[in-house]
């Protein structure tokens, strides 16, 4: 696997893994958790609202006509 990064970014790197103290491979999988773990929630609430559009009936909407 092969990754090209502008080197604004790389400058960036380097200059927060001095700031910081932490090897650049650290920033960057850092960084990349904290996207991933963002993404994911994203995810989530896209699918919740999906499925509750899927529900928005009322309870008595819901089993109006239903005899039992």
């Amino acid at each position: 696997m092969e990754f090209k990064l502008d080197s604004k970014f790389i400058e960036s790197i380097e200059e927060y893994s001095k700031l910081l103290n932490k090897e650049p491979s650290i920033i960057i999988k850092e960084a990349l958790e904290d996207y991933f773990a963002k993404v994911e929630k994203e995810l989530l609430e896209s699918n919740l609202e999906k499925e509750s559009a899927l529900t928005t009936f009322s309870y008595d909407e819901f089993w109006d006509g239903v005899d039992l």
